[in-house]
C-alpha cells in the first residue's frame, strides 16, 4: 500500500457520495489511456473485455493470475483510480475471495466488484447468507490493508431470470450493504420504473451498466432517477471486436476497405500516447 494508492482510493470513494459519475471499463493499457485521456475521473476493468482480448470466453475461464496481470497493466498505465472486475472472486469460500481482493489491492486497485453467481446452472445464485459472508470477509480484508477501498457487490438476480428478480435483488443488495458493500450493482435492468424502484429500495449507491441492448437512457435521465454510478461493462470492447469482424468480412467478401474511413492516423495515435506517457511520469 502506498500513500498515492490511498489518495486514489479516497478520490474514488468520494465520487460515490456526490453527483452521478460515469466509470467506463477498459480491457488493456491502450483502452485505459484512451478513456483516462478523455477526462474520466476513474475507470473500471472489464473481465469480459480482458478475456476476449486474450481470445477466451468470459466467466472465469482465464486464470486469476492472468487476470490480475492484465489488471495490473491497466493500473500501471494510468494515474486515476481503477476498480477491478474480479468476477466471482476466483473461489467460493469467503477466505478465498478475500485473498483474491488482497492480491488485487497489492497491484494497486482501489475498488472491485464481486458477483454472487454460483456457477451451478440448477441454482445460479449463491445462497444469500454465504454471499453476504463473502462480502463481509472482503470488507474486513480491505480495511486491514489500510487503503480507502470501495467494494461493489453485484447480484445477478435479473440476468439469471430469477422468478422474483426485483424483490430478490433488493433483498440481496441490502444484505450485502449491511455486510460492508459500498456500492450495489444489478446488471440486466434498463427501464426507468425498475431502476427508480431499486434506487428507492436499496440502502446504498446504485451502479447501472449501460451499453447493453435496449439501453436508451441518458446520463441525465439516470441522474434524475437517483443512480449514483454508470459503468459500460464489456460493451466498448465488444464494439471494437464488432469492427474487427466486420472489417475482416468486408475485405474477405467484397475486397473493399471502407472500414478504414473511420480511423485515427498513425501520427495522431503516436502523439496521443506519447503525450499521455509524458504526463504520467
Amino acid at each position: 500500500m502506498t500513500s498515492t494508492q490511498n489518495q486514489l482510493g479516497e478520490i474514488f470513494r468520494n465520487l460515490h457520495s456526490k453527483d452521478i459519475f460515469v466509470m467506463p471499463n477498459a480491457w488493456d493499457a491502450g483502452s485505459a489511456r484512451m478513456l483516462a485521456g478523455a477526462g474520466y475521473s476513474a475507470i473500471g476493468t472489464t473481465s469480459a473485455g480482458i478475456a476476449f482480448a486474450a481470445g477466451l470466453p468470459d466467466h472465469q475461464i482465464m486464470s486469476k493470475e492472468d487476470m490480475l496481470a492484465e489488471v495490473k497493466s491497466i493500473v500501471d498505465s494510468v494515474g486515476i483510480p481503477v476498480s477491478a472486475d474480479l468476477e466471482g472472486g476466483y473461489g467460493i469460500q469467503p477466505s478465498q475471495v478475500a485473498e483474491t481482493v488482497k492480491q488485487a489491492i497489492g497491484i494497486g486497485v482501489v475498488g472491485c466488484n464481486i458477483e454472487d453467481l454460483s456457477g451451478d446452472s440448477s441454482s445460479p445464485l449463491l445462497d444469500i447468507k454465504l454471499a453476504a459472508e463473502r462480502i463481509y470477509a472482503i470488507r474486513k480484508a480491505a480495511d486491514q490493508s489500510g487503503i480507502s477501498f470501495t467494494l461493489t457487490a453485484r447480484t445477478d438476480a435479473f440476468l439469471t431470470n430469477h422468478p422474483n428478480a426485483l424483490e430478490e435483488a433488493i433483498t440481496r443488495c441490502n444484505s450485502y450493504r449491511e455486510a460492508g458493500a459500498d456500492c450495489l450493482f444489478i446488471p440486466g435492468i434498463g427501464d426507468p420504473k425498475t431502476i427508480g424502484t431499486l434506487v428507492n429500495s436499496i440502502n446504498g449507491p446504485l451502479n447501472v451498466v449501460m451499453g447493453l441492448s435496449h439501453n436508451q437512457l441518458t446520463v441525465e435521465e439516470l441522474r434524475s432517477l437517483g443512480v449514483r454510478r454508470i459503468s459500460i461493462g464489456g460493451s466498448l470492447a465488444r464494439a471494437c471486436f464488432h469492427l474487427i469482424r466486420q472489417a475482416a468480412l468486408e475485405i474477405k467478401n467484397s475486397g473493399t476497405f471502407t472500414y478504414a474511413d473511420h480511423q485515427y492516423s498513425h501520427k495522431e495515435l503516436c502523439d496521443f500516447f506519447a503525450e499521455y506517457e509524458t504526463k504520467t511520469k
